[in-house]
């Protein structure tokens, strides 16, 4: 998980300031909330604690027999 929250720590400002500066150059200007950032932060991390806990079940739930025969 830490993998995940290091990398949006430091992109979320990062990402919040330059998508600010970008969006005033246009005549229709929108806010971006801060919230539309913690969305996508909190589905990344939701998507890998996902994929690291399949895995993790995947690789528990398998027969180390069959995979000593194939080695």
């Amino acid at each position: 998980m830490l993998l995940v929250v290091i990398p949006f720590v430091i992109a979320f400002p990062l990402g919040f300031y330059l998508m600010d500066k970008w969006l005033q150059g246009f005549a229709y200007r929108i806010d971006i909330q801060w919230w539309a950032y913690l969305v996508a932060g909190l589905s990344t991390l939701l998507i890998a604690l996902f994929t690291v806990s399949f895995k993790t079940v995947r690789a528990a739930l398998a027969n180390p027999v069959e995979s000593l025969r194939s080695e």
